[in-house]
């Protein structure tokens, strides 16, 4: 089964040529943003924030942790409301919900008072960073959809890239509640606007949640309890448990294994560009594969490259190269994930089923930090952490077998 399920699906709202890349011009543009401004501007700011407040790391970080949690399970109401009327009015009202959140987190008098602003900046993400923008393009693109999920992560993942260096630059001149000021007004500016008039093409419900999906019948309530969705849920939240344990601590191991901190910097770095890779080939590979094939070998592949930098000597070349490999088998895998629901039960209700598959894996990738710091110290290396993540990416692997389609297993 190699047919992208929609091909045999019509789609009344995709879009033509012009609307498609003019949503997805619009898309990119406000996931480089919204991820720059929300995200990626926190690990800028983190020592800065600890230094000026005297709130220790972990308290500070625990604050941007529970901000995760919140947007995963505000991201099940937000993908239920995209199904029924549209990411138009959801996106946009997210990006305004960024005014009292990150308002509040800047302003924060104590830590109190930070955790409840990152309470509700949590909520934004959840509507304005890639599950409401992969609903948005899975709806209008039909066919073409892969094509603009893959142009969309491109883009998206030049995020800190471009945010970190103007992040640092504005911590530098103003401090770093300033800093979030400045970079709060620049969100708004840029996506509240292109939200509300990019956004503004017709939207058909697709299903409601007792109406049925796709071509079997079922509905969300019967899907999301059938086994295939509740081992695929549970495999990408233990791939996303491995992988977001693995990013936030491959400097840290790489320097244990005896690079520089420059060194493993430019490790961490380089994995960015693998990642871009592996999305820029992305759709050759979904064209050749079957949607259990392409799980089982892209989350394979992360327990292998995991397993890899564990065991490797301490070879600078070697751990930079494996390391872009782990970053090319992230890039397909973002793309593996956005595209999950559709390569098995269609796009109806996308939003809906997404919005509940993801959710899981964006509390495991909150706690991913602290896991991995964890598991370094209980078990005395960060090497022997990652043969730990690296046998949870396996585990989950053998799960993606169990979460085949139907019509994807042999008779």
């Amino acid at each position: 089964m190699t047919a992208l399920a929609d091909t045999a699906t019509p789609q009344p709202d995709a879009l033509d040529d012009v609307g498609l890349r003019r949503v997805v011009t619009v898309l990119s543009t406000v996931q480089i943003v919204s991820w720059g401004c929300l995200y990626y501007a926190f690990a800028v700011l983190q020592p800065s924030i600890t230094s000026d407040t005297g709130w220790s790391a972990t308290a500070v970080t625990g604050a941007f942790s529970l901000g995760q949690l919140v947007a995963g399970v505000t991201g099940i109401w937000v993908g239920r409301h995209i199904d029924a009327v549209g990411p138009r009015r959801v996106m946009t009202g997210a990006s305004l919900l960024t005014v009292p959140g990150l308002s509040i987190v800047a302003l924060a008098p104590d830590l109190w008072v930070f955790y409840a602003g990152w309470v509700v900046t949590g909520a934004a993400m959840a509507g304005t960073l890639y599950p409401p923008a992969f609903a948005a393009l899975t709806h209008w693109g039909g066919v073409r959809r892969v094509r603009a999920l893959t142009t969309l992560t491109l883009v998206a993942g030049l995020a800190s890239t471009v945010f970190a260096p103007i992040t640092s630059a504005l911590d530098d001149l103003l401090g770093w509640r300033q800093a979030y000021l400045v970079l709060l007004v620049l969100l708004v500016v840029v996506t509240v606007p292109l939200h509300w008039r990019g956004l503004d093409h017709p939207w058909r419900t697709n299903a409601r949640p007792e109406h049925p999906v796709g071509h079997s019948g079922r509905t969300v309530p019967t899907t999301v309890r059938s086994t295939p969705f509740l081992l695929l849920t549970l495999a990408n939240a233990l791939t996303a448990l491995a992988v977001y344990a693995v990013v936030i601590n491959l400097v840290p191991m790489l320097v244990e294994q005896g690079l520089s901190r420059n060194a493993a910097a430019l490790a961490l770095g380089l994995g960015g560009v693998g990642q871009v890779a592996g999305r820029l080939a992305y759709a050759r590979f979904a064209a050749r594969t079957s949607v259990t094939t392409r799980g089982v070998a892209v989350v394979g592949a992360v327990a292998a490259a995991t397993a890899a930098l564990a065991l490797a000597p301490a070879s600078a070349a070697l751990l930079v190269t494996i390391g872009v490999g782990l970053g090319l088998a992230r890039g397909i895998y973002t793309l593996v994930h956005a595209t999950a629901i559709t390569d098995r039960w269609g796009p109806a209700s996308y939003g809906a089923l997404n919005g509940i598959l993801t959710a899981p894996a964006l509390v495991a990738s909150a706690l991913a930090p602290f896991v991995g710091a964890v598991l370094a110290v209980a078990l005395g290396s960060y090497s022997a952490a990652f043969l730990v993540l690296a046998a949870v990416a396996g585990l989950a692997a053998l799960l993606m077998l169990g979460a085949a389609p139907v019509a994807d297993r042999p008779a």
